[in-house]
């Protein structure tokens, strides 16, 4: 990184003024939010404690963000036209896929972001402040595109002398770019986006994350990777907060590509308008959908947890024998929310399996109803289900004028 040099002067600015002149390093726009938007970064907020606070096993945790790790890769490459899929992506990331030679650049992008982002996960977590500066998006660049095929008058890690397009959009002035950039790094790291009132320093923060990446993607800074950059820093913005769990600062590279269509049209509406506002509306609903599926996702784990300990507990009550290890493993091997006919029951499992190959046809119903006994197996549809609403607390149903 020490080779990385990004000099910038205030006298190279009076071309963007007259050509992009909403590169304005304003936040001022964020006043104009509705209070839907306020509230809905209120939920993210109680979500992201939620998650952050959750007692999971160690290995369900790692698994958990491996999800997460892998939709973000997927999500920030395939927006560039990258067709790995996250089952490819994860078998990147454990070393059970190689890419076949035609798409070896593919599995070579997909590396470098994977690389990015662990770095800065270690970073973080090893107590680094990973201030933004130029130098450190230029390095965020060059991890990048380092060894991938990109366009011939880019440079990895360093910004362009020419200019760039996307489209119809045409980036900043390249004589104006290494001054943007500093400017970038200096508004990100002032006090324009923090707060002494906790809910609206985690709502700041959000919209610093995606301030960064709108203004990246406007300044369009370097001669290829800018968006794939933008998102990174965008990553970086929203983990080093530690409001934001790890696993939660990858919902946006996702949500932009699940609604890649709209995430162009924002993008350009952005420009055309010259607010910041439609981005911000837009990224923090994607943030809201994301922060609620890792939270049904844990609480998922979380229940199956509870329900496999009450299970032991329960059982553990039975006389001691075979027959309660046979109980045990009929009642643990049922899928939670599934109805499996009788006849399935014994090939649910290897171990349930062999079990019921040792006793008579009979010992399957006995097993059934002593399980059903102590409510931990019901009747349903035909069949029988786990008895897991058993755990819920008890509520009163909400009347119609309620729900």
């Amino acid at each position: 990184m020490d080779k990385l040099k990004v000099n910038y002067t205030d006298n190279l600015c009076e071309p963007t003024k007259e050509s992009h002149p909403w590169i304005s390093f304003s936040a001022s726009d964020l006043n104009d939010l509705l209070p839907a938007t306020w509230i809905g970064l209120g939920e993210a907020r109680a979500m992201c404690r939620q998650l952050a606070e959750a007692p999971l096993p160690p290995d369900t945790a790692q698994q958990l963000y491996q999800v997460a790790l892998v939709k973000g890769v997927q999500g920030t490459t395939a927006i560039e036209g990258n067709t790995l899929t996250e089952e490819q992506i994860s078998g990147i990331l454990q070393g059970t896929y190689t890419a076949p030679p035609s798409r070896a650049y593919q599995e070579r992008e997909v590396r470098n972001v994977i690389d990015a982002l662990n770095l800065i996960a270690d970073q973080l977590v090893g107590g680094q402040e990973l201030r933004i500066t130029p130098v450190l998006i230029c390095e965020f660049n060059r991890q990048i595109l380092v060894n991938t095929e990109y366009e011939e008058d880019a440079v990895p890690g360093e910004v362009r002398r020419h200019s760039v397009g996307v489209g119809r959009y045409r980036g900043a002035p390249a004589e104006d770019c290494d001054y943007l950039l500093g400017r970038l790094a200096d508004w990100l790291e002032s006090d324009t986006f923090e707060s002494e009132d906790p809910v609206i320093a985690f709502a700041l923060a959000i919209a610093r994350a995606v301030c960064a990446h709108l203004y990246i993607a406007w300044i369009h800074p370097f001669g290829d990777g800018n968006g794939r950059t933008a998102r990174l820093l965008e990553f970086v913005l929203l983990a080093r907060t530690g409001l934001v769990p790890l696993p939660a600062a990858h919902v946006l590279s996702n949500h932009y590509n699940l609604t890649r269509d709209q995430y162009q049209r924002e993008l350009a509406r952005a420009g055309r308008t010259k607010s910041i506002t439609g981005f911000v509306v837009y990224a923090a609903q994607g943030l809201i959908d994301g922060l609620y599926e890792q939270t049904e996702l844990v609480t998922e784990h979380q229940k199956r947890i509870t329900w496999v300990n009450y299970v032991h507990e329960t059982i553990n009550r039975f006389p001691k024998g075979s027959n309660r290890t046979r109980q045990l493993a009929l009642a643990l091997a049922l899928p939670s929310g599934r109805v499996v006919t009788q006849a399935a029951l014994p090939g649910l499992t290897p171990e349930v399996a062999a079990a019921y190959a040792k006793v008579g046809p009979r010992t399957l119903s006995r097993d059934l109803n002593r399980l059903a006994e102590a409510e931990l197996m019901v009747r349903a549809g035909g069949g029988w289900k786990s008895n897991e609403e058993i755990l819920k607390a008890p509520s009163i149903p909400a009347s119609d004028h309620q729900a």
